[in-house]
């Protein structure tokens, strides 16, 4: 904290004496000192907050831009339409504005004499539905994790030359968290040090009535810490065991990459049922969203084991190593996403592969949601035709896609897939150096830096290329190409063979798939009867020429009935398994919308559950890749 403070007042003394001119009005627009931010959270219970800027200006014309592509989310999601009561103010007067016809997050304002400072108020109303990223629901009676980029204009120049003063107001007696420096608390506001616009909108700050901060590097640096808000007291009630594998997961990461680029770390962790449920990266922090009993129910726990490490492992990569198309200088320049599936890919396979290193999923579980996750791409029928590349080319409107034909159409596919594709790269590395090298070498070379501050070293394909035929000569380029851009490439099954296992299916269920149908309350037979049913007996999805795809099912028909019986998930699992090596179809009541139909699907397969079997005639470098490296 007390390194940063003469850090920043070191930067605001060169941004002071400089002379930032705005591109877009030459010699019109000027910020020769910081913009002050004051956010007003005090109402966050009741879905609003109050935003004020003070901006200097000079006379003239003047364009201020509403931040647009939110880093980490990877399109153009900026919530402007949540913002209302916009109003500007000079010398006591009204100053008119006008919203861009063709780039609408740009405002246009012209500036009278004699004014040098611009008044801004707004409100912006905080989301009531839980969905969505950082843009979804955010604040409860009990909690509010504010996103600064919601609640602020800026100046037509690059983020990192426009300085801001940060203050905010919190609803009282809430305790706070973030990894913000320089905070300075006087009863419920909060002051914060000078900081640069990337920097500022790099670190939300989590704030609730139920707050809890546990320190898992105590005495150490860089520290690292858990900063916990929640619903409810109870729900902060992390068990020692999950505490100490969060411990493992820091002193992991440390092997795995050899260097932290950042002064401190917090996990900023929101427990509520009525907040949008995700992860979303920021150099020194993370924003970790799951419902309220995740910490102390098991299957809630299991179902967010590999959040935190991935969101974790974005600090290295994704926030210090980041494509070059994702390095924009402002919000407003649109990103390009083909690299997602280094950025996020890799980021999937490191994580999940740091979940099991830490303990926060047994070997066992490990292997399992890996099966789990083979098998879902073997049945993926939208590899036939998109290939993995383009859903990371597409990913701006891919992360607003329906889950329903979700297998047919795909989806944000660059995560997952991506994740197999990793594994691949790293049983060829471990298999073309005879175990000698593997991915844990990419990141020690890849992700290296002096470490200590937060940095930004971008790259390209073929820096990834270059890095990877230094640890082992061979055409990296076409062996990634073909796994990008063509379809119905092997990649799912053979990146497990190549690591030593094999993908089997038996009527032994998977203790993966079955804690997430659990928690998420469905029945996925999606690698049965090709449906996954709500419990309701609304059907989620329909494997496209699947069995059930055959029979004439299709997304959002609910079922009513199986084989006469009132359906029930049991009624329904009983029935696919009676099923089984008769002539028979199961007979379905169906309504889809208001009309009611009998259906008749031709499965007689039963449940198949897919688990992974080593393959005794290959290495076992899962299990290599699997073994802590601190323990």
């Amino acid at each position: 904290m007390i390194r940063l403070a003469v850090h920043i007042l070191v930067g605001i003394a060169f941004i002071a004496a400089a002379t930032c001119v705005a591109s877009t009005d030459a010699g019109a627009q000027t910020i020769p000192a910081p913009i002050r931010l004051v956010v007003d959270a005090s109402q966050a219970p009741q879905r609003i907050l109050h935003s004020h800027m003070q901006i200097p200006v000079k006379p003239g014309p003047v364009t201020l831009y509403y931040p647009q592509w939110i880093p980490g989310e990877h399109m153009p999601d900026g919530p402007i339409i949540e913002m209302a009561g916009l109003r500007f103010n000079a010398g006591g007067k009204a100053i008119p504005w006008r919203r861009d016809l063709v780039e609408m997050y740009t405002f246009h304002l012209d500036i009278p004499p004699g004014v040098s400072a611009l008044e801004v108020d707004f409100d912006f109303l905080l989301a009531g539905a839980a969905s969505g990223f950082s843009a979804g629901a955010s604040a409860t009676a009990s909690l509010d994790i504010l996103s600064w980029n919601q609640v602020l204009l800026y100046p037509a120049l690059p983020a990192h030359d426009v300085i801001f003063e940060p203050t905010l107001r919190l609803p009282a007696g809430w305790k706070f968290g973030t990894a913000l420096p320089g905070a300075k608390q006087t009863g419920d506001t909060v002051s914060f040090a000078p900081v640069r616009l990337d920097a500022l909108v790099d670190a939300p700050v989590l704030s609730g009535r139920y707050f809890r901060v546990i320190q898992l590097t105590p005495g150490e640096n860089p520290p690292h810490e858990i900063d916990i808000a929640a619903d409810s007291a109870a729900a902060l009630a992390m068990t020692p065991e999950t505490e100490m594998q969060l411990k493992h997961l820091v002193a992991e990461t440390g092997a795995l990459f050899g260097v932290r680029h950042y002064r401190d770390y917090h996990f900023l962790l929101t427990l509520s049922d009525d907040v949008a449920h995700f992860g979303l990266e920021h150099h020194e922090s993370s924003d970790d969203r799951v419902p309220e009993r995740d910490l102390i129910d098991e299957g809630g726990r299991i179902d967010f084991s590999g959040l935190l490490p991935h969101e974790f492992v974005h600090s290295w990569n994704g926030k210090y190593r980041r494509p070059a198309g994702l390095a924009t200088p402002d919000y407003q320049k649109p990103m390009k996403d083909d690299l997602l599936w280094v950025y996020e890919g890799l980021t999937e396979y490191l994580g999940d592969v740091l979940t099991a290193r830490s303990g926060l999923l047994t070997e066992e579980q490990s292997r399992e949601a890996l099966a789990a996750l083979v098998a879902q791409y073997e049945h993926r029928p939208g590899r036939d035709w998109r290939p993995l590349q383009d859903t990371a080319d597409a990913a701006p409107f891919l992360y607003d896609s329906r889950a329903d034909w979700g297998n047919w159409r795909r989806s944000t596919d660059f995560y997952q897939e991506g994740e197999l594709l990793w594994l691949d790269v790293d049983a060829t590395l471990r298999r073309l150096t005879k175990d000698q090298k593997s991915i844990n070498d990419f990141c020690k070379i890849f992700h290296a830096g002096p470490g200590g501050e937060p940095a930004l070293k971008t790259y390209t394909f073929e820096d990834v290329v270059r890095t990877l035929h230094g640890l082992a000569p061979y055409d990296w380029a076409e062996f990634l190409r073909t796994r990008l851009d063509r379809t119905s490439t092997k990649t799912p099954r053979e990146a497990l063979e190549n690591s030593g296992w094999k993908l089997v299916y038996d009527e032994q269920p998977n203790e993966m798939q079955l804690s997430s149908e659990e928690t998420g309350k469905n029945l996925n037979l999606s690698l049965s009867m090709g449906v996954m049913v709500a419990e309701d007996g609304t059907i989620i999805d329909v494997i496209h020429g699947g069995p059930s795809y055959a029979a004439g099912l299709g997304p959002g028909m609910k079922i009513a009935a199986v084989n006469g019986r009132q359906y029930s998930s049991a009624t329904f699992r009983e029935a696919v398994v009676a099923a089984k090596g008769t002539s028979g179809p199961i007979q379905l009541v169906v309504a889809n919308g208001a009309q009611f139909s009998n259906f008749s699907v031709d499965y007689h397969g039963g449940i198949a559950y897919p688990h992974i079997a080593r393959d005794e005639s290959r290495p076992d470098y899962l299990g290599e890749i699997l073994h802590p490296l601190t323990r």
